[in-house]
């Protein structure tokens, strides 16, 4: 059975997360990335390491898990597929980096034994909610008032209400297979004009997938850091793409609010440790809705693009195909929009059994002015207790 892995931050260990770099004052620092300090971590997981500044030349870096060699690497990139087990257990990550000069680097970071599953927290129901008129236009403005949720038929009372003007929580991840050579190029413009419209309230996590899923700004990273993060995007090695949607679910799965999974790419899953079956049970229990841009042969295959199509229903986004790189800035200008004018719906089920039914969600709007209104939002979840 292919399992997925995960990685979620212990708040409790936040304080010491910048103390765990063993450095020289006077020299270059070696920085175990991933994973973080204090973070939880079971099933395959990418050890990361980088040295500052980057211009150091290493002969070789070497990672170890609990004491027992992982891998070695003598050219980057500096990481190497590890699996954590099935249980959440604590364990100790240590990198030591030889330089040039035969001088040595050395750091060390713990992670925490927790028990996870990313199942919906029953009784609270989230529900992301994008209403267009009769025209397709969005509409923004709305208020608690003009919103009615329904489960399996049975309407809820709407407990929490967020509007389109709050803040947003992103995850954006880009395909630099190498079959993205052509179309690289336009590709960052594009995902750098997408970015370029985020508000100072808002976070964005950029990743990068090609045999693995890196992460190339961090949620915190200034415009500018973000911006020099899509420049170095350059296309090689196969497509890890259903690893790259539960990486990016999991990094929103630490945030509450509006949030959102945003993907590229060009071609067909070859080699994840994901299933398809296992992105779609994720996605079954998660309240980020999900936007995809297909390209490429890969994605009019009828079996991918099934997949592709459910999972953004089911998750309330949508899945945008087009063979022509030049539409790609339209596509993302669209995309920004709507998450623009999403709203955030909560309520307390009154039916809270976590019996691992599938429950469907509807919601309607009322009031909203003369005309049709369509709302898009997730279609359902499955109703999983934590600990299942």
């Amino acid at each position: 059975m292919t399992r997925r892995g995960l990685v979620l931050v212990a708040p409790a260990a936040l304080a010491i997360a910048g103390l765990a770099a063993t450095a020289r004052a006077d020299g270059p620092t070696l920085l175990i990335e991933e994973p973080a300090p204090g973070r939880y971590v079971s099933g395959p997981v990418t050890l990361r390491a980088r040295v500052e500044p980057d211009n150091v030349s290493l002969l070789r870096l070497t990672f170890a898990a609990d004491g027992q060699p992982v891998c070695a690497r003598e050219a980057p990139p500096w990481e190497c597929a590890w699996d954590a087990g099935t249980d959440v257990a604590a364990h100790s990550i240590r990198a030591v980096a030889v330089l040039a000069d035969g001088s040595r680097l050395v750091d060390t970071v713990r992670t925490e034994a927790a028990g996870f599953a990313p199942f919906v927290d029953v009784p609270v129901v989230q529900v992301a909610a994008t209403v267009t008129d009769g025209g397709g236009k969005l509409v923004k403005g709305l208020g608690r008032q003009a919103f009615r949720v329904f489960e399996d038929d049975r309407e809820q009372e709407i407990t929490h209400f967020i509007g389109a003007d709050s803040e947003r929580e992103l995850v954006v991840a880009v395909d630099m297979s190498g079959s993205m050579g052509p179309s690289m190029a336009t590709c960052r413009e594009a995902v750098r004009r997408f970015l370029g419209t985020l508000r100072p309230v808002d976070h964005a996590t950029l990743l990068a997938f090609n045999d693995t899923v890196f992460t190339v700004a961090r949620r915190d990273a200034t415009p500018e850091a973000r911006e020099r993060a899509v420049s170095r995007l350059r296309s090689w090695g196969s497509t890890a793409f259903y690893d790259a949607v539960l990486r990016g679910l999991d990094l929103l799965e630490r945030h509450r609010g509006r949030r959102a999974l945003v993907l590229f790419t060009d071609g067909e899953d070859m080699v994840s440790h994901a299933t398809a079956d296992d992105v779609q049970r994720r996605i079954e229990v998660s309240a980020a809705p999900v936007y995809v841009v297909a390209q490429g042969k890969g994605m009019r295959e009828p079996a991918l693009k099934k997949v592709l199509d459910r999972v953004s229903a089911v998750s309330g986004g949508r899945t945008f195909y087009t063979n022509r790189v030049e539409e790609l800035d339209g596509v993302f200008t669209e995309i920004g929009e709507d998450l623009a004018s999403q709203y955030l719906l909560a309520y307390a089920p009154a039916d809270a059994a976590s019996d691992g039914g599938w429950r469907t969600i509807r919601v309607e709007v009322t009031g909203a002015g003369k005309g049709k209104h369509t709302v898009r939002a997730r279609q359902g979840y499955r109703a999983v207790a934590r600990g299942r």
